[in-house]
């Protein structure tokens, strides 16, 4: 499991001299037990919200729509069922995306996303990682430099760093103030799934920040609002239309 959206435990910080392979499996208990069946999982509450969330976000909100429709060109379709996963998970993690199975997936955390934005935020971050993973060769558990890219992109394109959600955070700032909150959500989603160092991440962050903060794939814009992200669709589905002749 290589991303766990949502703050790093503070214990991250306190150890972070331990440099260990952790690769965030125990934030998933969920991840390694048998498939409940349909009764068992109807029976509860937050299965089912997680679910009707799921699909509102992926009929209806653009930053996620436009990152469906790029996979898919890509040639990496996702589908709903095989490749999202509701489940309980510990700590405030959120989600997280894992590439170590053979069929790379999305885990919502069932029991901490409450409210449709959050659902919204949280599927297009890890839509994101799902892209990199579609279209790059990313070493997620060797290379801490690939997931700091990652996770950079996620925090710049996903709207983890809106005004409002900053605002929600009673974090202020003015000029700059975007990339220091994606420096810094970088940096704690990394601590929140690997037992290295603050030192190590932000190294690795500090490496890679001016490449990967300025690659704005499939979005080919910063979607600041959801008016920005429709854009941004609307554009992406105009990108091959129309062909010029030479």
């Amino acid at each position: 499991m290589e991303h766990g959206e949502g703050d790093s435990p503070t214990a991250a910080e306190k150890k972070g001299a331990a440099e260990e392979d952790d690769f965030g499996y125990r934030l998933f208990p969920d991840r390694n037990k048998k498939p409940q069946s349909f009764l068992v999982r109807s029976l509860f509450t937050f299965h089912n919200r997680c679910q009707v969330m799921l699909r509102m976000t992926l009929e209806t909100n653009p930053y996620a729509q436009l990152l469906l429709e790029a996979m898919k060109q890509s040639g990496c379709t996702v589908f709903n069922d095989r490749h999202f996963s509701c489940e309980n998970c510990d700590g405030c993690v959120s989600g997280g995306f894992d590439a170590a199975t053979s069929q790379a997936g999305i885990v919502l955390c069932q029991n901490n996303i409450r409210q449709q934005s959050h659902m919204n935020r949280v599927v297009t971050h890890e839509l994101i990682h799902a892209f990199d993973h579609c279209r790059a060769h990313v070493d997620w558990f060797k290379n801490v430099k690939h997931l700091a890219c990652s996770e950079i992109r996620a925090a710049n394109l996903s709207g983890d760093c809106t005004l409002m959600n900053e605002i929600a955070r009673f974090k202020f700032g003015l000029k700059g103030h975007h990339q220091i909150c994606v420096r810094d959500r970088a940096i704690r989603s990394i601590l929140a799934v690997r037992k290295i160092s603050k030192e190590t991440a932000e190294k690795a962050v500090d490496e890679v920040f001016d490449a990967c903060f300025n690659d704005l794939e499939p979005f080919g814009r910063i979607p600041h609002s959801k008016a920005d992200a429709r854009r941004a669709y609307r554009d992406f589905q105009n990108r091959h239309r129309y062909n010029a002749n030479l």
